[in-house]
């Protein structure tokens, strides 16, 4: 996840393709460190993002429009004044370095034709937007950065611009290799680190794509490699150089378990086992991939105060749970006292008074056994002392049994709410878990108001032989496509004793192929408890063998013919359909 050179380079050439010769349209500044620059050129229209955010600074083209503020920021303005209908003629990556320069030819207030920069620098913390004259002069900057913040350099209008060396990188461009040999060797540190920080536009991926490429451990120390393993590093430095070099990139995203974990605008064989989906431009990639990223980080926020109360209610039933069990462990001797009363009946009679126990013979085991008495009490008193003890522990036993099995059913209800809220990627979804949780008294509904509006569905997805599949997102969901939209010919599918979602299959009446059963059986442990797993046991049946038992939990059902198959969790081969 590293937005590095290579990438700049990716978006330097896409932007060189598509705006050069364009005309600056628009220009606004949705939020304080945000541009978004509206170009006209070949008789269409593009949209450049540029965003400086500390934690997330990009630019990509794009399609999507931001509102902006009624008034317009000053930094806008000053932009607007000096290259609105300005023409964009060189779109410039310094080296392999995070930054773009774009030349901006435009007319003055005299009619002269002027040039000026709009420089954005994709450093982390330290990004900005700088706009600079043809001197190279700081006009202003999105950011500004004082001598009391920085020592390095001022980004303050009046100051000169430049790049600052301040980790004294080499431009890979233009490396010699008897210089690369002596850089690498030098390096005590690992070589995939030795790589990153001597040259620019290398992130720690792509150095240890390129330890991979070699056949190298990124791991070891850079001043271990052997000559020839140091030559095998060079060559496939120089060859990964030339692809940047000659622009032959290839945007793509890597997927695992359907949730994006990298991007890259080269193609990573370090990551060949996950999935790697292909996209025309690095602009695409970058939407996407922080679009969806977005999505799980905003969805995990959202649900941040339901997850606690789910996790504190489970807490407090596992520690309910347990300390039953530990109830109904000491209930265990009740059969024990039960006997001595029944023994001491029976043999009694020559018990002396005040002896401290009887020994007798248990005609259940037919073995002589020591029994404690009271010596303060009748061998009829300590009888019925003995019986006491056990009808007590009797009791006990009789309410724990049922107490155990309802607070079981709870936890495992609360566990089922929790994976629910892992599945849950829109907020709608979190609507419904929210309603269950309230209709099962976990949270209490504010006065006067109403059940929100459910619009959540359920997942939809086609199998690769065109048989529709349904996955319930959480509990309702569950109970809706097992009993509602399932009839008694269609499949079901569940990951066997653990949380997770109801998966139907429609058949139409006809045979499901076995790839069919496998897919929705991956659907089944991809969402459940298990997902990222290579082996997951499902079961699965015809829906007319799954009943509700009276006074379930919603979504738990019973059956009790089955089929089951071990599967992994890995979907990316379906097709989801999105309603």
């Amino acid at each position: 996840m590293a937005f590095d050179g290579i990438t700049i380079a990716n978006i330097v050439k896409d932007l060189n393709d598509s705006l050069i010769g364009g005309r600056i349209y628009k220009i606004a500044q949705p939020e304080s460190d945000e541009l978004l620059l509206t170009i006209k050129n070949n008789g269409g229209q593009k949209r450049l993002f540029i965003s400086a955010g500390a934690s997330l600074p990009l630019i990509y083209l794009t399609d999507a429009n931001k509102q902006s503020p009624m008034t317009a920021p000053g930094f806008c303005m000053l932009l607007r004044k000096h290259i609105q209908n300005g023409r964009i003629i060189k779109i410039s990556q310094p080296g392999l370095e995070r930054i773009i320069q774009i030349e901006i030819e435009h007319l003055n207030e005299l009619g002269d034709l002027c040039t000026k920069k709009l420089i954005i620098e994709i450093m982390g913390k330290h990004s900005n937007i700088i706009f600079t004259n043809e001197e190279n002069m700081i006009i202003d900057s999105i950011k500004h950065i004082s001598g009391m913040v920085s020592s390095i350099r001022e980004v303050l209008p009046g100051r000169p611009y430049f790049i600052p060396d301040t980790m004294e990188k080499q431009n890979p461009l233009c490396v010699e290799k008897e210089s690369f040999l002596d850089t690498i060797s030098k390096k005590s540190m690992p070589v995939h680190k030795a790589i990153y920080n001597s040259y620019t536009g290398f992130s720690p991926v792509i150095s240890q794509e390129l330890c991979y490429r070699a056949k190298l451990d990124g791991d070891r120390p850079a001043s271990s490699l052997t000559a020839d393993q140091l030559n095998a590093l060079y060559e496939e430095f120089q060859k990964l150089v030339a692809l940047v070099t000659k622009g032959s990139f290839l945007p793509n995203i890597i997927y695992e378990n359907g949730n994006p974990i990298e991007f890259s605008a080269l193609f990573l064989t370090i990551y060949e086992e996950e999935k790697a989906v292909s996209f025309s431009s690095i602009s695409d990639v970058l939407e996407k991939y922080y679009a969806q990223k977005n999505a799980i980080t905003r969805i995990r926020q959202k649900s941040v105060d339901l997850r606690k109360i789910v996790q504190t209610a489970l807490e407090r039933n596992v520690k309910k749970y347990d300390l039953q069990l530990r109830q109904m462990k000491d209930t265990e001797k009740r059969e024990k006292y039960k006997v001595y009363g029944e023994l001491i009946n029976t043999y009694g009679y020559g018990v002396e008074q005040g002896a401290k126990s009887m020994r007798a013979l248990n005609y259940y085991t037919d073995e002589e056994i020591d029994i404690p008495l009271d010596t303060m009490l009748t061998p009829s008193e300590n009888a019925k002392k003995y019986f006491d003890k056990y009808n007590k522990l009797k009791r006990t036993y009789e309410a724990l049994s049922e107490l155990t099995l309802e607070v079981k059913e709870e936890i495992a209800h609360l566990e089922s709410i929790s994976t629910a809220l892992d599945i849950a990627l829109l907020e709608e979804d979190l609507v419904q878990i929210k309603e269950e949780l309230i209709e099962n008294g976990y949270i209490r509904r504010k006065g006067g108001s109403k059940r929100e509006k459910i619009t959540s569905r359920p997942f939809h997805y086609i199998s690769n032989d065109g048989f529709h599949i349904y996955v319930g997102k959480n509990n309702y969901q569950n109970e809706e496509i097992t009993f509602k939209m399932a009839i008694g010919n269609d499949w079901w599918f569940h990951a066997k004793g653990i949380p997770g979602s109801h998966v139907i299959v429609k058949t139409n009446g006809e045979e499901l192929p076995d790839r069919t059963f496998e897919e929705a059986a991956r659907l089944a442990a991809h969402y459940s408890r298990a997902k990222g797993q290579d082996k997951v046991e499902i079961d699965y049946t015809e829906k007319k063998n799954i009943k509700k038992p009276s006074g379930g939990k919603p979504g738990f059902v019973v059956y009790y013919t089955n089929y089951s198959m071990i599967i992994d969790s890995d979907i990316s081969s379906l097709q989801q359909i999105n309603e």
